[in-house]
């Protein structure tokens, strides 16, 4: 590990979680550094564009060249780039919103968003980041993932953000064994009271797991008697396509080997 570059990350993460500012000296005790360490580093990445400094406090926060990083990254996402029209596909289908998501350490990040056609105002969700046992998404990519991954995901931490969060061991196993039955995940108010989402795993030319894809939006709607099955059916289908548009095996949009 490369020392300087490890904490120029970290100064990226603490500007990211800490709050919009943070002068030198907060960093630096965070960091447990030297005050002079810390300002080498904000002014090395505030050239390339990383950080910004405050005129007015001297305080620092991200800078614009990590918008355009992060733009690139989704734009050579092989899974978002070739979710694109089935994204669209499917939320003209079902008449919900569609996300797609990928496995970041215990979170899913958000890497496409399909808005609900003809709905009211819609925020755009894409790199926001949801804990993986709160979301369909989240449970339909582990369920899918290897053993020893999933392991260490119900080993740890597990967030709870409604009272409706799954956060214990056994249950979580259990709704990860009817992702690999039914082919699809269901949550039910887990992230935020009202709204519900339904996922399925997509795979890639390996075989394995390379994210998953649902549809998100009020729980009335999504889980009702008479439509959580038909949407379902149209989310686990949609995710087979994709997957297959991936490459996929044809058994590994079915049945994938989790081992």
């Amino acid at each position: 590990m490369v020392q300087a570059v490890h904490r120029a990350v970290q100064i990226l993460r603490e500007l990211a979680s800490g709050g919009p500012r943070l002068g030198v000296t907060e960093l630096a005790d965070r960091l447990g550094v030297a005050k002079p360490t810390v300002h080498a580093l904000l002014r090395t990445l505030e050239i390339e564009g990383l950080v910004a400094q405050d005129r007015d406090s001297s305080k620092y926060h991200l800078g614009p060249n990590l918008v355009h990083l992060g733009n690139t990254y989704l734009d050579t996402h092989k899974l978002r780039t070739r979710s694109l029209t089935w994204a669209d596909g499917l939320a003209n289908r079902t008449r919900e919103a569609v996300w797609v998501g990928v496995l970041n350490g215990d979170q899913v990040l958000i890497v496409h968003h399909a808005f609900r056609p003809e709905g009211a105002v819609q925020i755009l969700e894409v790199g926001a980041s949801i804990p993986w046992n709160t979301c369909a998404l989240g449970k339909a990519i582990v369920a899918s993932s290897p053993t020893a991954l999933r392991e260490r995901l119900l080993d740890g931490e597990l967030a709870v953000l409604t009272g409706a969060s799954v956060n214990t061991r056994k249950e979580l196993e259990r709704h990860l064994e009817e992702v690999l039955s039914t082919g699809y995940a269901i949550e039910d108010q887990e992230s935020a009271i009202g709204d519900a989402g339904i996922a399925s795993p997509v795979f890639d030319r390996s075989g394995e797991v390379a994210g998953a894809i649902g549809i998100v939006g009020p729980v009335e709607r999504l889980l009702g008697e008479s439509t959580r099955q038909e949407l379902a059916v149209a989310v686990r289908e949609t995710a087979r396509i994709l997957s297959r548009d991936l490459g996929a095996p044809r058994r590994a949009a079915y049945s994938p080997d989790r081992d």
